[in-house]
């Protein structure tokens, strides 16, 4: 059975609406993700750390909850698990101050089983950090000599953005990894300082690689391929109670549409539109089920009922 490997941030979100906390979740981008994957049956294994403290205590009971491993999390004994306080505004988009406290050493996990077509994934500022930055590319080079499907989600936020000219060299890295990158339109315009998606994808993308998905929240996705026209995708109308996982859960959509569909490695560079429409599909509902929620993950009914339709 084909596994998905994440690595990335856990964190504790702090849901406020109209400046009153109304729910507390466990969250990071690649977490959120394999939550719902889990959720939907599919074999996952997550490379993360936690604080041995009560929040994550919260959080790795949340895991065994939801059939998502704990061996590959480093539970270290000095500092504490990050916690974040999520604001949302009018059009439900958040805002975020967190709290973190991390020891000197970090991600002290030893390497998980990867076996060729299992798909790995990697994003946010997780992936850039320079405290972390040498052992998450170990993970990349190991996942890439296993022929693993690399996944990349930059998830670039803004208070991060004055660095983005010192990051872009290790962005560009992990472009160079990854078989497929997605990210939001506001994700590329902090990183590059361009909103032109075509001109972002020629000049910085195409080169390392092919497969660029850029999603526009409720204007829908483009795919962009080399030699190939952009591509467009709609998205389904809703009326979004929280927008904080929908790219996380769009990332997960994706890889189970992947799953799915049993597209492989080798089959990537061979994609027509035709092949890609039902997995972009499978993004958008995991999304647009997502932002119906405080949740950071697509709901249980949801996970059974589109398991007894596929």
């Amino acid at each position: 059975m084909r596994k998905v490997i994440g690595i990335g941030e856990t964190i504790l979100d702090i849901i406020f609406k109209d400046n009153s906390p109304c729910r507390a979740v466990p969250g990071g981008t690649v977490f959120n993700g394999m939550v719902s994957l889990s959720r939907m049956g599919v074999s996952t294994t997550f490379i993360s750390e936690l604080g041995n403290d009560q929040v994550g205590n919260i959080i790795a009971s949340f895991m065994k909850e939801n059939n998502l491993p704990t061996d590959f999390i480093d539970r270290y004994p000095d500092g504490k698990s990050p916690v974040a306080l999520a604001f949302l505004d009018e059009k439900q988009n958040a805002g975020y101050m967190v709290f973190k406290d991390y020891p000197a050493q970090r991600l002290e996990v030893s390497y998980p089983q990867i076996n060729e077509d299992d798909i790995f994934i990697l994003g946010s500022y997780y992936a850039l950090n320079p405290a972390l930055r040498s052992r998450v590319v170990e993970f990349l080079r190991y996942a890439q000599e296993r022929k693993a499907i690399i996944y990349y989600d930059p998830n670039f936020r803004k208070p991060h953005a004055d660095e983005a000219l010192r990051l872009r060299p290790d962005v560009l890295e992990n472009f160079e990894f990854a078989d497929i990158v997605r990210g939001s339109d506001e994700d590329f315009s902090l990183l590059f300082g361009k909103t032109d998606m075509q001109e972002i994808y020629d000049e910085y993308v195409s080169f390392h690689c092919s497969n660029l998905i850029v999603t526009h929240a409720a204007e829908g996705a483009d795919l962009y391929m080399r030699r190939q026209p952009k591509e467009h995708f709609d998205a389904p109308v809703i009326q979004p109670v929280s927008t904080i996982g929908a790219g996380d859960n769009f990332n997960a959509g994706l890889i189970y549409g992947m799953l799915k569909y049993n597209i492989r490695r080798n089959d990537l560079p061979t994609l027509s539109r035709a092949d890609w429409e039902p997995i972009i599909n499978c993004g958008m509902a995991f999304a647009a089920n997502v932002c119906l929620t405080f949740d950071n993950y697509i709901s249980l009914s949801f996970a059974d009922e589109y398991r007894r339709l596929s």
